[in-house]
């Protein structure tokens, strides 16, 4: 488990293949800022974007680290087929604060960024999210954008999904690697965890109603 509170902004620095076909997935290699792998061991699990990965090979002294991605997981997140910077988060321990918001690390789906500019001395960010998860994202609600834990601030009923709009203030700019965004730009979301769970609660009661009547 996460919490969207991001620890450090790293580099996609190589991308190798695992195999020939498109079938095969790829290896990561990851550098990070100085230290930041000094707790961590083989087998942890760090959240890339928000994708919760895990950590199959460290070279703390050079501050690099490796996982495998599958093709299955290539395929359903945004911006982890190709060298450039990344979200960092180590996975949530017992004793942490919980800072953010409960996140899974499993990407829900992939928006795209229809607005990125400053606004005073913030930035107000948009983004076009698919139509399955348009009933999860809610005002005032959580979403995490490539693994940061935002506030959705306003949300557009479009016929396709719809759109959030979203108020960063200049912190979050400056310690994570969403300064990089631009109109257009892919991204991954995951909704809210707390969401997902009332709305199976909700559909699963009617049926349980409808036999017991």
């Amino acid at each position: 488990m996460f919490t969207g509170i991001i620890t450090a902004v790293g580099r996609i620095a190589e991308v190798r293949e695992l195999g020939a076909s498109s079938a095969h997935g790829k290896q990561l290699v990851i550098e990070t800022p100085p230290g930041y792998l000094d707790d961590v061991g083989l087998g942890d699990s760090i959240a890339l974007n928000g994708a919760c990965m895990t950590a199959t090979a460290i070279d703390a002294r050079a501050g690099r680290f490796a996982i495998d991605i599958s093709a299955e997981s290539l395929a359903r997140t945004a911006g982890l087929d190709r060298p450039g910077p990344v979200n960092l988060e180590k996975a949530l321990r017992a004793h942490d604060r919980l800072g953010g918001h409960i996140v899974s690390g499993h990407v829900d789906g992939i928006g795209q960024v229809t607005h990125f500019a400053p606004v005073g001395e913030s930035w107000a960010l948009c983004v076009r999210a698919p139509r399955e998860l348009a009933r999860y994202l809610a005002y005032k609600g959580s979403v995490a954008v490539n693994g940061v834990s935002l506030t959705v601030n306003q949300v557009d009923d479009q016929p396709g999904g719809c759109e959030i709009h979203i108020n960063l203030i200049p912190h979050t700019v400056q310690h994570t690697a969403l300064h990089t965004l631009t109109a257009g730009s892919a991204v991954n979301l995951e909704i809210d965890l707390i969401a997902r769970y009332v709305e199976r609660m909700l559909s699963s009661a009617h049926p349980a109603s409808a036999a017991s009547s």
